[in-house]
C-alpha cells in the first residue's frame, strides 16, 4: 500500500497532500500494469494500421494518409483496422497522444465520423429540415 505523509496540516502542504499521493500511485500503476486508452475510428474508408514502430498510419478522409509519430515511451497496438490502442507507463503522455490522434479528426455532430474514444457518446444533431 502506498503511503504519503504530509509535514503539517498548513494550507499548502493540505492543498499539495492529496496531488502528490495520486501522482506517486500513478507512476507506480504505469510501471507495474501500464496504462491504456483505446480510440475508434468511424466513417467509411476511415481505418488505421501499425506501420514503422512507434508510427501509425491513418486514412481518415483527407486527400493524404497521416502519419503519426509517437513519442518515447509510448505504443500502438490496431487490433482492427477501426480500432487504436496507445499503450505507456506515463498516464499523462498517454492520454495526450490519445488526444492529439483524436484532434486529427474530431467526431462531427450530424453523421458522427471522426476518432472518438471507445465508449464515447457523441451528441447528434438533425440535419437541415425540409420543408
Amino acid at each position: 500500500m502506498l503511503s504519503v505523509e504530509r509535514l503539517n496540516d498548513e494550507t499548502m502542504y493540505r492543498a499539495l497532500h492529496g496531488l502528490t499521493r495520486t501522482l506517486v500511485s500513478n507512476m507506480v500503476v504505469g510501471v507495474t500494469d501500464g496504462w491504456s486508452k483505446e480510440l475508434e475510428i468511424i466513417g467509411v474508408g476511415y481505418r488505421a494500421a501499425a506501420g514503422a514502430p512507434g508510427v501509425l498510419d491513418l486514412a481518415l478522409g483527407f486527400s493524404h494518409p497521416v502519419k503519426f509519430t509517437a513519442p518515447a515511451g509510448i505504443t500502438f497496438e490496431v487490433p482492427a483496422a477501426t480500432r487504436v490502442i496507445v499503450k505507456g507507463a506515463d498516464k499523462e503522455v498517454v492520454g495526450q497522444v490519445a488526444a492529439s490522434i483524436r484532434k486529427l479528426r474530431k467526431p462531427e455532430p450530424y453523421k458522427g465520423k471522426g476518432v472518438r474514444y471507445l465508449g464515447e457518446r457523441v451528441a447528434r444533431k438533425a440535419g437541415k429540415a425540409a420543408k
